[in-house]
């Protein structure tokens, strides 16, 4: 509370003030746990039913307290007396969803919590009646059509409140919220930085401030309080950014101190696996997660999402099954009975469940993203890109959506398009080989060749994952008529798909033997060629073309044709593609006696 003492919560005594504002490190564990408490019964109160969990789940991981030191309730103040009747008769309704009827009578209360549930209960009936308008609608929506419209009359109110400084930690919160759906970006992200100095321990206004960053740089310049709560919040955002490296390393670190039983944390750990495409270690560590807590549907439809990458169909169907029964109406539920179906190319019904999970919260940015992939599988360019739009609506960090629109347009053939959104998605996702690939396959379409070459040689230095940019680069040397850095990328190429001690069917093997063996016929190395030429005979495309350059061999040595005895220029990267300082070094002629396939 360093950053702001003008700003205090007036309905909070001071002793619970000073449990409440959360220190900067992790030395008394046990205090953690009473602030914890403390805060999940003070959102429960206010109807905050998310951050109590969330409170409620990290304080369950932390060893329980003796009754001596459990925290008392916080004292009545005169107002809560006066406004009882009315908050408990208003909560009653809330907790029933029947939100006018809550606000009808808790107008006029001059409490702070009995105000907070007043004017969030008028927020999630114009949310309400937004939703329901967006579900009962046919057609596509576009932005801003259907609106909330309580957030201006609540934004006026709200705004009173703060420039008399009378909003509490809570009311900061709301007026945040409100805002950020007003797109007053700026504003939304003060506030909610306000309201994590006023009171850190609400976990709801760090996650608000989460989604309104967009970049490193910008959160470098946030004024955050030093408290632990600030830990867990910059664990998220860099796992939300894809800085994995530094969002597992603090993961790691919370765990060191004690939270080594949260299952939060480690279904983020699981999470952060599975954005670098770690999959083996993500599905350990969901499996593993779902024996301590076999109940559990957060986090279930990206645990999906690898199951489906891997084509694990028993197991997708055991998931989508148990999920059904314990809640067959959760968004996550029908996300994970979506890609289900998509795994057994039954891509309509995929779209319905997807569907569905969109009716039960049209802001689930993973349906949307998932939607747009049935439809592009179903051919439905149009309900494709109007999908992935609204992802990106709902989060412009969602590097899928993007890419899904790149993709949308390739199939339109419109490169220009593509390119702006390859672009977007290799932002987001700087280190992913298929962004860069895809990217040298737009300046390709644009006759962009330089630009085309640096992306593929870029994708191959970040690890290549569908071992595709060599293969494209080599032909794109070919178009250039450049033989010899042709011949170093398909030499490359051959020497990786063998080293990597995987049995995959690799479709341009056959490509790079081909031209290999036509290389070093030219050069006059005819051992090399001869044994390009023999690999050329393993494949139905390139059969009958190495047995030819075989019979040209032979013909060639029996005539007493001097073999070449030197190698042709040193193999090395034009210095266009060297810009990166990515090392280059010489590659030897392919020694290929004793590699099998």
């Amino acid at each position: 509370m360093a950053a702001n003492p003008t700003v205090v919560p007036v309905a909070l005594t001071a002793p619970v003030v000073q449990v409440l504002s959360a220190s900067g490190d992790f030395s008394n564990l046990r205090e953690i746990k009473k602030q914890l408490l403390l805060i999940a019964g003070l959102t429960r109160e206010r109807g905050l039913l998310h951050s109590s969990k969330w409170s409620a789940e990290l304080a369950f991981s932390l060893p329980a307290l003796p009754l001596a030191e459990l925290q008392p309730p916080p004292p009545i103040t005169e107002e809560d007396a006066q406004d009882m009747d009315a908050y408990t008769l208003a909560k009653a309704y809330f907790d029933v969803k029947e939100y006018d009827r809550a606000a009808h009578f808790l107008h006029g209360c001059n409490s702070k919590k009995a105000y907070f549930l007043y004017m969030y209960s008028r927020y999630l009936s114009g949310e309400k009646k937004k939703d329901d308008e967006t579900v009962d609608s046919l057609g596509p929506l576009e932005k801003g059509q259907v609106k909330n419209e309580a957030l201006r009359e609540l934004r006026v109110e709200l705004s009173k409140k703060h420039q008399a400084r009378e909003l509490d930690g809570f009311g900061l919160y709301l007026y945040g919220v409100v805002l950020r759906k007003l797109d007053l970006v700026k504003e939304a992200i003060d506030v909610f930085v306000e309201a994590t100095h006023v009171l850190p321990l609400h976990w709801g206004a760090w996650l608000e401030l989460c989604n309104l960053i967009t970049d490193k740089e910008m959160l470098k310049f946030l004024s955050l309080p030093d408290t632990w709560m600030k830990e867990f919040f910059l664990a998220h955002i860099y796992t939300e950014l894809q800085l994995i490296e530094e969002a597992l390393q603090k993961y790691q670190n919370l765990i060191d101190v004690g939270f080594s039983k949260s299952s939060y944390i480690v279904s983020q750990i699981a999470v952060a696996y599975h954005n670098i495409r770690d999959i083996d270690k993500a599905l350990s560590i969901f499996n593993e997660l779902r024996k301590q807590d076999p109940y559990r549907i957060e986090n279930m439809d990206t645990f999906s999402n690898l199951l489906y990458v891997r084509s694990m169909k028993s197991e997708l169907s055991y998931l989508a099954h148990n999920l059904c029964e314990i809640d067959k109406y959760r968004v996550e539920t029908c996300c994970v009975i979506g890609n289900y179906y998509s795994l057994r190319s039954q891509h309509e019904k995929a779209a319905l469940y997807f569907q569905r999970a969109l009716k039960l919260n049209p802001r689930y940015l993973g349906a949307w993203t998932l939607m747009g992939h049935e439809y592009m599988e179903m051919k439905n360019t149009s309900a494709a890109i109007q999908a992935y739009r609204h992802a990106i609506e709902v989060n412009k960090r969602d590097y899928r959506a993007w890419y899904g629109l790149g993709q949308t347009y390739e199939i339109l053939k419109m490169p220009f398009y593509c390119l702006y959104y390859y672009r977007r998605a290799h932002q987001l996702r700087p280190n992913d080989s298929r962004m860069l690939v895809a990217l040298g396959e737009c300046y390709e379409k644009l006759n962009q060749l330089v630009e085309a070459k640096k992306c593929y040689w870029r994708a191959y230095a970040v690890g290549d994952v569908e071992k595709m940019a060599l293969v494209k680069l080599a032909k794109l040397h070919e178009q250039l008529t450049e033989s010899e850095q042709a011949a170093q990328c398909y030499i490359k190429y051959i020497q990786d798909i063998y080293s990597c001690g995987e049995i995959v069917e690799h479709l341009e093997e056959s490509t790079a033997f081909r031209y290999l063996a036509q290389y070093y016929f030219k050069c006059k190395l005819w051992d090399e060629a001869s044994t390009c030429a023999q690999k050329c005979c393993a494949f139905n495309d390139t059969r009958e073309e190495g047995k030819a350059l075989l019979r040209q061999i032979l013909q060639l040595r029996n005539q007493g044709e001097i073999p070449s005895t030197e190698m042709p220029a040193p193999f090395f990267l034009p210095a266009s593609l060297s810009a990166n300082n990515t090392p280059t070094r010489r590659v030897s002629p392919l020694n290929l006696s004793s590699v099998t396939p």
